[in-house]
């Protein structure tokens, strides 16, 4: 049943200044031309196969003092609500539902409501800079927004982290996993300090980052005596990353890597890619990308081709969408899934308990996110909780200070770079149509993360 407190906003609402006019923003200041800084990058951010660059430096709204104890604390969610990330995002949102829910939309004296904006077009059936951009512009602007979940994209989140780290506003993503978000040395050089124009931390992520799935692949690639591998990726901030990750432990683990090429996710297929990647007669074939970015047309492509070894793929093809853009008969006992935890079905203790609640409340399973995203919005309510005020900074604070949070995963923290100290993955297989569940990763395995290893 809908909680009457819960504002759904789908559409983008008009424009900022008639929004700003409509709101008390006593005790804010609205720093210069946030326009002229602001509407170039709407149509100059790139496309969203990772050309995105973060914007130039704009000044945006600032609380200042006198934060409230009391009243209403807006929450905002940012994800792919239009094409086929739509099943994983619906049950993302009833995540953030459940949660919101569980705490009868209050914490402290504070009233909650949730923002269920969408990042993504019809046009493009997938997130667009304009649109990431648009919703971080909009919460930044909006004094009662205190917290923004996502976004789901690794190269979403290029775009709206200058921009809300401007705002000291609170990011929590439930499923960007891409290494430069936040660990130096381990993404681009002058990653993650461009995301953080005011050189303080807003971000943080519950979802392991990709030097931990990389690593991991490459190892459970070699237990199933894999010897050689060719590697594709879809040319994005996410793909290109966790595929450069997995190549990296190959080489290490002397898993002789074939090749390795981007793709245009333009194409309509990758059949004559395929035929050539046939002759070298690979034990694996490695896809760096999404759902999104055709991970379902490659596989029905290299059946289509003869090529008959496996297919691995990362956590941005777990979802059902995958498995019917590529064909239950192509994927079946073909496709491996690494994951950053464990399906919805495996889970125990406080995650079973998490998925029996959703089962309750919505009638059907959850898709592999929503407990992410159940996770992300529990750990914003504590840190709303400890911070004990409506104040951007204190709220970051607080979360930032989040130790040992018995959460549905599990007992976890944030480091120092806002990651998550939980290193569990899992090893999935597409088996009569649907993921299941192999074996553990990571932790499991006392596996641990690629910038672990070089310590």
């Amino acid at each position: 049943m809908a909680n009457p407190r819960m504002k759904a906003i789908v559409s983008y609402p008009p424009a900022i200044m008639q929004n700003l006019s409509r709101r008390n923003i006593t005790g804010y200041l609205l720093v210069g031309l946030f326009f002229a800084g602001a509407l170039p990058c709407l149509s100059g951010c790139g496309e969203s196969t990772g050309q995105s660059k973060p914007e130039p430096a704009t000044s945006v709204a600032v609380s200042t003092d006198n934060a409230a104890t009391s009243g209403i604390i807006r929450i905002v969610s940012s994800l792919p609500r239009t094409g086929s990330a739509k099943l994983q995002t619906d049950t993302m949102v009833n995540g953030i539902k459940l949660a919101l829910d569980e705490a009868a939309y209050k914490v402290g004296d504070f009233s909650l409501e949730l923002e269920d904006r969408d990042d993504a077009t019809a046009a493009t059936g997938d997130w667009t800079p304009d649109a990431e951009g648009d919703n971080a512009r909009q919460a930044a602007n909006d004094p009662d927004v205190m917290v923004y979940i996502g976004p789901y994209n690794s190269g979403a989140a290029k775009v709206s982290m200058p921009i809300l780290n401007r705002a000291g506003l609170l990011m929590i993503s439930p499923a960007n996993t891409a290494v430069g978000l936040t660990k130096p040395g381990l993404g681009e050089p002058d990653e993650p300090a461009i995301y953080r124009p005011t050189g303080k931390k807003n971000y943080a992520r519950v979802v392991p980052a990709d030097d931990l799935q990389g690593t991991c692949a490459a190892e459970w690639a070699k237990d199933m005596g894999i010897k050689t591998v060719y590697i594709l990726d879809d040319n994005s901030f996410y793909g290109k990353g966790i595929a450069e990750m997995f190549r990296q432990r190959c080489n290490e683990l002397e898993i002789d890597v074939l090749g390795h090429d981007s793709i245009d996710t333009k194409a309509q297929e990758f059949r004559s890619k395929m035929t050539s990647i046939k002759a070298l007669k690979p034990d694996l074939l490695y896809y760096g990308g999404t759902t999104q970015t055709k991970g379902g047309q490659i596989c029905k492509d290299m059946v289509a081709a003869g090529l008959k070894c496996k297919l691995m793929v990362p956590d941005g093809c777990m979802e059902n969408a995958f498995i019917q853009a590529a064909g239950p008969e192509n994927a079946n006992e073909r496709v491996y899934v690494t994951f950053g935890g464990v399906p919805p079905e495996n889970q125990t203790g406080r995650g079973k308990e998490f998925v029996e609640r959703y089962k309750k409340r919505f009638g059907f399973m959850p898709e592999a996110y929503a407990i992410y995203s159940y996770e992300a919005t529990n750990a914003a309510l504590e840190a709303i909780r400890k911070a004990g005020k409506k104040d951007r900074a204190a709220i970051i604070e607080a979360a930032f200070a989040i130790k040992d949070f018995p959460g549905a995963l599990g007992n976890w923290s944030f480091d120092e770079n806002g990651d998550t100290t939980l290193h569990k993955l899992s090893g999935n297989i597409v088996r009569s149509g649907k993921f299941e569940f192999v074996r553990l990763l990571g932790d499991g395995n006392q596996q641990k993360p690629m910038g672990d290893q070089k310590k």
